[in-house]
């Protein structure tokens, strides 16, 4: 049986229409002359995928990389050349660092333009050029309009194969006005590496003969299956589980198995105990510097304790750590293999269990701030809004507070529920959040700190724009740039420099966007904003204004890092 082709379109509708047959309903971008003709595309399919128009390419590429966490398949941005590339870069490297599958789509010159320098243009395969320490797993430009579908299909393979991450694809502004008939391509199934038996099996004979285990589970690709087997392999075996840097929905935080997370500001004790143990087992993280205390938790190229690693890239594994044992699998298939492994008769480390979740638990207890405490604040959005809330923050010391006090609980029912970046990237939180207001109708709170919201706060303009309900952004305002101000006060007492900031009214700014907005000073006043802004029935903002005293607002946070710095160096 023979194919009819397509009547011919322009290459840039093609485009749209290959977009549809991978499942997308929504893409995000600025729009650009460089790809009128795609805009015209997302018109003409309009009753089947809608392009939210975005008020800074930054913005646009962070939603594009929640979009990659929160569906598992490549989040979609359309940049224009030069400057709309270069803004967008930012959710590039971010979805590279977390290991997210996205597409960046950038239109390029006219290709009877090519290599003049001319107006906006960029090499952009220099510019993120692929690598291992690169911004892209692969950058492709289209001149043959008649292959842009198959360039779409190896763009999703790739984005999704193995260790997840962004694709840039380049369209000339020529190429997409050419009348094609290229068919579409079907939707991207990838080929999933799993554990063979010999592995397994090698790994269950080391499990269980060890005296001091723990799980670390992080990095891209699970799936609530996996993380359900995953958490089916430790209730058997009766492990410790500890989720690295910024993955802390991976486990459910409730859980008696559940110690807590390894990354920035970990408890002291975890810390300890992870040197302590005497076999790790790494299932998806990449074991970089913020899970491994700066490569000292885990000593490199060799660490002190075993190390079975699991990685759905084969080129992550034996990357920086050598180890006892190395699996390329993907969390969907080894997560199950490993809830498939009987345990032993007995587990000798039942009681070092107990002791990591009764570390984890005592962390939990606050040391009161007043007049407005932030962990009392965490505690006070965990009890008023419902389980499967998404919680989205970019970075900052502020970030500390969700990280330690709230717990993911919940995960199999509702998804993913954690967006924030491992690379550390300012100005996610606000962009992440609105992604996942207008993708998923459940509640969504972004914690910001004052210097975090201004990079992208634009983007409530985006939110209210486009119908977004279920929002609430929480600024958290103590005039400076929390994290630096702290290291030049450890460095460099008393010689403080270009760390302060001059704030707006983040209130009034936000009623300007459309939004409902409130203001605490105190803890209980934040207890009243907040069931203000939850009855609001719209997107909320509630703007925290913290003590100007810079040391007590951080009392906590200060004592975390200190604590973390400690030991790293013990």
């Amino acid at each position: 049986m023979t194919r009819q082709a397509p009547t011919p379109r322009l290459a840039g509708h093609a485009l749209v229409e290959a977009l549809i047959a991978q499942g997308v309903d929504t893409a995000f971008g600025v729009p650009g002359e460089s790809y009128l003709a795609v805009l015209d595309g997302f018109h003409e399919h309009r009753d089947r995928i809608r392009f939210v128009a975005c008020r800074q390419e930054g913005g646009a590429a962070f939603m594009a990389e929640a979009q990659g966490k929160l569906t598992g398949r490549p989040g979609i941005c359309f940049v224009t050349r030069g400057p709309g590339a270069t803004n967008a870069s930012i959710g590039l490297h971010t979805a590279f660092q977390d290991s997210t599958p996205m597409i960046l789509f950038i239109g390029q010159v006219a290709s009877d333009q090519r290599d003049r320098e001319a107006f906006q243009e960029v090499d952009y395969r220099q510019m993120f050029g692929p690598g291992t320490l690169g911004m892209a797993k692969w950058v492709g430009e289209v001149h043959d309009a008649e292959r842009l579908p198959e360039y779409v299909a190896r763009a999703f393979h790739t984005a999704m194969q193995g260790r997840p991450g962004p694709v840039v694809l380049v369209l000339p502004e020529d190429m997409l006005t050419q009348a094609i008939t290229a068919p579409v391509v079907a939707p991207a199934r990838i080929a999933e590496a799993a554990p063979t038996p010999a592995a397994l099996a090698e790994l269950r004979d080391r499990l269980a003969a060890a005296r001091r285990p723990l799980v670390i589970a992080g990095g891209g690709g699970w799936t609530s299956e996996a993380t359900a087997a995953l958490q089916r392999f430790a209730e058997a075996w009766k492990l410790p589980v500890g989720c690295a840097f910024r993955f802390q929905d991976l486990f459910d935080n409730g859980h008696p198995n559940y110690a807590g997370d390894v990354g920035i500001g970990i408890n002291p004790r975890l810390a300890a105990r992870v040197k302590e143990a005497d076999l790790i087992l790494a299932v998806g993280p990449r074991l970089g510097e913020m899970t491994t205390g700066g490569y000292t938790l885990l000593q490199a190229p060799r660490p002190a304790q075993q190390l079975i690693h699991i990685h759905a890239g084969a080129e992550e594994l034996g990357r920086v750590y050598t180890g006892e044992l190395l699996i390329n699998a993907s969390m969907s298939q080894a997560a199950p293999a490993l809830a498939s492994l009987a345990p032993p008769a007995e587990t000798p480390w039942q009681a070092w269990t107990e002791a990591a979740r009764a570390d984890y638990e005592a962390n939990l207890v606050p040391t009161p701030v007043a007049p407005l405490d932030m962990a009392e604040v965490i505690r006070l959005i965990d009890a008023r809004l419902p389980e499967g809330t998404i919680f989205t923050n970019g970075a900052g010391n502020y970030s500390g507070w969700l990280h330690r006090f709230h717990r993911y609980t919940a995960l199999h029912r509702f998804g993913k529920n954690q967006l924030a970046p491992t690379s550390g990237a300012m100005g996610y939180g606000v962009p992440a959040a609105v992604a996942a207001a207008l993708l998923q109708d459940r509640w969504v709170v972004n914690i910001a700190g004052d210097g975090d919201f201004l990079m992208t706060g634009q983007e409530l303009a985006t939110a209210t724009g486009y119908g977004a309900k279920k929002l609430l952004v929480v600024v958290v305002d103590n005039g400076t740039y929390g994290t630096i101000r702290m290291h030049q006060e450890r460095e460099y007492p008393g010689r403080v420099s270009g760390s302060d900031l001059f704030n707006p009214d983040f209130a009034k700014l936000a009623e300007a966007f459309g939004f409902a907005a409130f203001k605490a000073e105190s803890t209980a006043q934040a207890a009243t904003a907040l069931d203000a802004a939850i009855a609001a029935g719209r997107p909320a903002l509630i703007h925290l204004r913290l003590s100007s005293d810079v040391s007590t607002s951080r009392t906590t946070l200060t004592a975390i890092r200190e604590a973390a710095q400690k030991a790293r160096h013990a």
